[in-house]
């Protein structure tokens, strides 16, 4: 079986066979059309870059200069070639879809500040170079969906989370610098955000349901030792002439 077909099983059972409560994994189409905007905007504005022969690398996060922080809005839009999308894409389109399907109620805070906060740490102490690519959101989703389903201790989010760590585990190696070239630091910001942001929302969204147990008219039947003993309602008392 294919790494898509197992993907493709994933997520059938996640998002379709394990909802119990469809109240709140009710179908909603944001988790289709974000993450397809998402990825369409990458390929459009590599595709700009490489028609008309420019490059967009300067709107990169530049560390520690004041022009680079504008990098914060720009640099995951930006990639250095057609495989550097590529590798980008199909994590970014599994893991934003997971966020907006399963935390529709904080997805836009999660992708918003988690985005600012993950970008403007790349831009505190990252290496001197113009840090660009949309794999500090990847791994600021990564991190959020892993960690918030074992918070929140909910199957279906744990379900969710071994997916996550299933397919893209190998991924954690790469918040190190082992290969030259790649913005460690910049998904090791990432990688940190998210783990901030699922504890920040441990109460939000969907947790798991504490069972609570009442006492009905059934259990009053029985006494402490869980003996059948009925109360006595009938009147023993009798009246005499």
């Amino acid at each position: 079986m294919t790494d898509f077909q197992q993907l493709t099983l994933w997520l059938n059972f996640c998002f379709f066979k394990g909802m119990k409560e469809p109240s709140k994994f009710s179908f909603f189409k944001p988790h289709i059309l974000i993450p397809f905007l998402a990825i369409v905007s990458i390929w459009l504005i590599y595709a700009f870059e490489i028609y008309f022969d420019t490059s967009f690398n300067h709107f990169g996060i530049y560390p520690r200069k004041f022009i680079g922080l504008r990098g914060l809005l720009t640099a995951p839009f930006i990639h250095g070639d057609a495989m550097h999308v590529f590798n980008n894409a199909v994590p970014l389109f599994v893991l934003l879809s997971c966020l907006v399907y399963f935390y529709k109620d904080v997805y836009k805070s999660v992708l918003v500040y988690g985005g600012l906060l993950s970008g403007f740490l790349t831009w505190l102490f990252a290496r001197e170079a113009y840090h660009i690519g949309a794999s500090g959101i990847v791994y600021l989703l990564f991190s959020f969906v892993f960690f918030s389903g074992l918070i929140k201790k909910q199957y279906q989010l744990v379900a969710v989370s071994l997916v996550v760590i299933f397919l893209y585990g190998s991924m954690v190696w790469y918040v190190l610098p082992i290969e030259d070239g790649i913005s460690w630091e910049g998904h090791l910001s990432g990688f940190l955000s998210g783990l901030l942001f699922a504890f920040y929302f441990r109460e939000k969204g969907i947790i798991q349901k504490r069972v609570e147990f009442q006492e009905t008219e059934f259990d009053l039947l029985f006494d402490e030792d869980g003996n059948f003993n009925p109360p006595n309602n009938s009147n023993d008392e009798l009246e005499t002439d």
